[in-house]
């Protein structure tokens, strides 16, 4: 049987596709450029030409292929439907999906696909961390408008927890919410970075406009920079909540913050900085 794996390149998508490869599943990835992916996955991995936002264009890499897993991006609300119509039609009998944050037009295709299904609503990723690496390298600082706790999930906790999904049976038609082990405030996050790279890193407050500046400053439109800045100022109670569902689904405890950190401390030294 044949997994394909949308997003394969992305911060979760690698890891469902690892995760996948290390259970002995063949795995079809599909990215918008393969020549530049290569080397990125395990050997056996067939990479695939295409984008979930485009489904028109996806019939070969539906080929043969019996699971799906989906991650829920920006510009997905409009073709995902769409997407799940054309993978139930080419055959595919199990869905996983990442949410993107709430039950929109994809998720809701996917509940209604009539095959079985699975839809993991991770809590804040671990990686969201790395958006301080140019502040930590250069400055030693991390700017924020709220020193906020959240239960923080590592990316290949979510791996492991699709690959189950879509591998094993008992799990078509369940939601599950994802954690790591533990909740951590702003300056918690950074006394473990400041100890994982070796060097203290300081916490300076910015205003609730400057983050919304900053936000948009990327591409981001308006109302996006309020909802996600309006949630950083006031997380709700399951960004907060510690549960184990990664250990009840594969059998090990999640990951740590200090895990992730460590794994990615090379990336937030200063250019020269050994450690």
């Amino acid at each position: 049987m044949t997994t394909l794996v949308t997003g394969a390149t992305g911060n979760t998508g690698r890891h469902v596709v690892a995760e996948l490869v290390r259970r002995g599943e063949h795995v079809r990835a599909l990215t918008r450029n393969p020549a530049a992916a290569a080397g990125r996955f395990p050997a056996g991995v067939e990479l695939v030409a295409g984008t979930h936002t485009a489904p028109e264009g996806l019939a070969a890499a539906f080929a043969g292929v019996s699971r799906l897993h989906i991650t829920v991006t920006a510009g997905l609300a409009e073709t995902g439907p769409a997407l799940v119509r054309q993978a139930v039609g080419a055959g595919v009998r199990r869905i996983t999906v990442v949410w993107g944050g709430w039950v929109g037009p994809v998720e809701q295709a996917v509940a209604d696909s009539g095959v079985e299904w699975t839809r993991l609503e991770p809590q804040e990723f671990m990686s969201n961390t790395l958006t301080w690496i140019e502040s930590v390298g250069a400055e030693g600082v991390v700017r924020e408008p709220y020193d906020f706790p959240s239960a923080l999930v590592h990316e290949a906790d979510i791996g492991a927890v699709a690959a189950v999904a879509l591998l094993d049976d008992g799990h078509a038609g369940r939601s599950y919410n994802l954690t790591g082990p533990e909740s951590l405030t702003t300056r918690e996050r950074i006394a473990i970075l400041s100890r994982a790279i070796g060097r203290d890193i300081d916490f300076v407050s910015i205003s609730h406009e400057h983050a919304l500046d900053r936000l948009m400053a990327t591409g981001v439109s308006r109302a996006d920079a309020e909802y996600v800045v309006g949630w950083y100022a006031d997380p709700e109670g399951d960004a907060t909540t510690v549960v184990d569902t990664v250990e009840r689904v594969t059998g090990r405890p999640a990951r740590t913050f200090a895990q992730w950190a460590a794994e990615h401390a090379g990336r937030f030294r200063a250019p020269g900085a050994t450690g």
